[in-house]
């Protein structure tokens, strides 16, 4: 209590990077691995590193559709060989003889014999004869790509953590990988709490809203990869929240919820969790979505080791907050690189903010670290969206990014400032 004034004292909120280091020391990849085609990969996890069992290219082979030649046969930059062979890509041509020259494609393997290759434009074939003029004195290994000059056999091409994108399946694919080794999927419970929710396609009552944040958060959860339960929106009540929290940590990892974790009245989520679990930390320095809860559901002695995660006995938990833009938000700051961190991925999750120009005025920046819609314009600067209200969902749509503004920093015109793509956010 406070002495002077007979009122508890509160915390101070917790800045944004210490909230996040909290977070991602706190994240478990989940055990269970799985094997699945490398065609079906796409957003998986390596769980373990994966290693080439053969060169790329496997042998030397031509960059460039032209003549196979001796660098020493065309050393007066205008020599005249007779073509020996033809080799396409997908055979192999004979020894290179002195004085010859092998027409040669894309791809193709290097005749024994060949150093070099020059490329069709530099040469000129006589009609109606087997003579090339090579009018340029090529160096040896000109136009060659050398066996294991992208990858040596035994080379590790993909390591555990890794999350898997189009070019590392191809990568994969390139050196005969068929099927990879991932982490299973993180299995997440989301649910909504707000009596005045209604679903799209329901009659709105006096004071009720359609739930956006469930549409919201299941697609995040889809872009993600993750395995999800959605309970729906569950009535404002403590019992009720506490029944949904004991349900979703029994075959969970990460329960997710979207409002009610403020101290109003009707604000059963911290007292839930509380009461089902621990809260380790509450209320972030940033805007919007300052209520933003972290913590621990307990699983019933009988549902543990249901999970596969390395502590069975609980199951983790986020509380977003209820406004649409907050929520949006706060899943893409924090949410976001904690999941990852659940998959299994190694390395840095935060994303790389962009120095940009603010074309932009913001003269009364907030004692939080803001997080401000903007998109890019014609100009190569930033656009600030006018309202950055939390319930303003038509932000996250006009929108193509979030600027990091820290605490405090008025913005003007002409002014450097970090911009963080939505692309680099949503995947």
């Amino acid at each position: 209590m406070n002495p002077q004034a007979g009122q508890p004292v509160r915390k101070p909120l917790m800045p944004v990077q210490e909230a996040l280091d909290f977070l991602l020391a706190a994240a478990t990849a989940v055990d269970g691995v799985e094997e699945v085609d490398t065609l079906d990969a796409n957003g998986r996890v390596l769980a373990v590193d994966q290693v080439s069992a053969l060169n790329v290219p496997a042998a030397d082979n031509t960059q460039m559709d032209g003549y196979a030649v001796r660098a020493a046969d065309c050393a007066s930059g205008a020599a005249t060989l007779r073509i020996a062979q033809r080799i396409p890509a997908g055979t192999v041509g004979a020894k290179l003889e002195p004085g010859t020259a092998a027409r040669i494609f894309t791809g193709a393997l290097i005749p024994e014999g060949a150093d070099a290759v020059v490329m069709q434009e530099q040469c000129e074939a006589q009609p109606g004869s087997d003579q090339v003029t090579v009018k340029h004195a090529p160096q040896p290994g000109e136009w060659i790509r050398r066996a294991g000059e992208d990858i040596v056999a035994g080379s590790v091409i993909l390591p555990a953590g890794t999350r898997l994108r189009s070019q590392e399946l191809g990568l994969a694919a390139s050196v005969g990988l068929a099927r990879l080794p991932v982490r299973r999927r993180v299995r997440v419970a989301v649910f909504f709490t707000g009596d005045e929710l209604a679903m799209p396609g329901e009659p709105l009552a006096p004071g009720a809203i359609y739930n956006s944040n469930r549409f919201t958060l299941r697609g995040l959860l889809e872009n993600f990869g993750c395995e999800f339960t959605d309970y729906g929106i569950v009535p404002d009540s403590l019992q009720a929240t506490r029944d949904t929290l004991r349900a979703a940590a029994a075959q969970h990892d990460l329960i997710i919820t979207s409002g009610g974790v403020s101290v109003g009245e009707e604000d059963h989520i911290k007292p839930a969790v509380e009461a089902e679990g621990r809260l380790n930390m509450w209320q972030i320095a940033v805007k919007p979505g300052k209520p933003l809860a972290f913590g621990e559901v307990r699983r019933a002695s009988e549902d543990a080791g249901c999970s596969e995660r390395s502590a069975p006995g609980t199951a983790f938990f986020m509380g977003l907050p209820g406004n649409p833009v907050s929520s949006f938000i706060t899943f893409l700051l924090f949410v976001r690189p904690f999941l990852l961190r659940l998959q299994g991925v190694s390395g840095a999750v935060a994303p790389r903010a962009i120095p940009l120009r603010a074309d932009f005025d913001w003269s009364k920046p907030d004692r939080r670290n803001e997080f401000l819609r903007a998109r890019t314009n014609d100009a190569g600067g930033l656009d600030l969206f006018p309202n950055q209200g939390s319930g303003v969902l038509t932000s996250t749509v006009w929108a193509d990014g979030l600027i990091d503004n820290p605490p405090g920093q008025a913005i003007a015109r002409g002014d450097i400032v970090r911009f963080i793509p939505f692309a680099a956010l949503q995947y």
